[in-house]
């Protein structure tokens, strides 16, 4: 499988870029496509080929045709901000039905082996009945952002269907690590070590009691490497080709920030703000899938924050 060609949508983004540069160590040919709305030109990883475009740009296609087809399509761009996504639901549609269903398109007229699809355990299942939820659970979405995800997840069901294309998507639950930015929309672990470094409060919307699953960046890079080659049983149902990317573990807000104040030997205060609209209470996933076919988390959370604080607190120096 070395010098497969592989286009890493997103490639430039905090987690996209990271999986591009694990192709490029493979061994392969790696395109990254990324219009920089999000990402940073210098997270594209060395040796790949960086293309500045919009996934939604009909140009993609002379993308995929000068490559001479991918074998390998890795979809991590998507508009990811659940709040947009309440507040426009349009423009939430834009990128990430919209948009995949460009890349999704050429990948099947370029004949693409296997498409890569970066779905999101933490908000196709809604409010769960069963927790850690199974890959089976009903699907209840409560933004558009998760309405958004399950639809492409849909499509592509029916690109496998009817057009044979193969595909497997990730369901990522609550991603943290390296190259998360604290600034703008990002994950409240980022969040929280930029608060920690300044000596400010971490806000905490709702009681704090609400539960996800934090789940390092390295080894969701792991299990996009795995899941790109692994034998997968045929597709039938929806279910059978998703997989839940998580820890299984439940970290409430509060301990999630009490957790890396102790990780990195600082004082933290809370102050809590009204919950937010469209967000669920409980978020944590059932990984017994992933682990049958190979995958497991192989970060502490109380490590994985440390490292994350590390990177935060390196980056910050460098721009004084």
């Amino acid at each position: 499988m070395n010098s497969r060609r592989v286009l890493v949508t997103g490639g430039a983004g905090f987690i996209g870029s990271q999986v591009a540069a694990a192709y490029v160590e493979r061994g392969d040919r790696v395109w990254v496509v990324d219009n920089l709305s999000t990402g940073k030109r210098t997270n594209v990883p060395e040796g790949a080929i960086f293309i500045e475009t919009s996934i939604g740009d009909a140009g993609l296609d002379d993308v995929f045709r000068d490559a001479g087809g991918f074998d390998l399509v890795n979809h991590h761009a998507a508009q990811i901000d659940v709040r947009i996504s309440v507040n426009d639901p349009r423009r939430d549609a834009r990128t990430n039905i919209d948009g995949f269903l460009n890349v999704a398109e050429c990948a099947l007229r370029h004949a693409t082996r296997r498409f890569v699809f970066v779905s999101s355990g933490g908000v196709v299942y809604g409010e769960p009945d069963v927790v850690p939820t199974p890959e089976t659970a009903p699907k209840g979405p409560l933004s558009p952002y998760g309405v958004s995800k399950l639809t492409a997840e849909y499509y592509l069901q029916y690109y496998q269907q009817v057009h044979g294309l193969d595909y497997v998507a990730l369901r990522y639950s609550n991603v943290y690590g390296p190259r998360q930015d604290p600034h703008g929309e990002a994950g409240v672990v980022a969040i929280f070590a930029s608060r920690l470094l300044a000596d400010e409060p971490l806000t905490i919307f709702g009681d704090g009691e609400q539960t996800r699953d934090y789940v390092f960046v390295g080894d969701v890079v792991r299990a996009n490497l795995l899941f790109g080659d692994a034998a997968l049983r045929p597709p039938g149902v929806l279910d059978d080709r998703g997989i839940n990317i998580a820890t299984g573990v439940a970290t409430s807000v509060t301990s999630l920030a009490m957790t890396l104040a102790d990780a990195v030997g600082r004082e933290a205060t809370l102050m809590h703000k009204d919950a937010r609209p469209g967000e669920v209470r409980e978020s944590v996933l059932d990984i017994r899938k992933a682990r049958g076919l190979g995958w497991s988390p192989q970060t502490s959370l109380k490590d994985g924050l440390g490292r994350t604080f590390e990177w935060i607190a390196a980056a910050s120096e460098a721009v004084r």
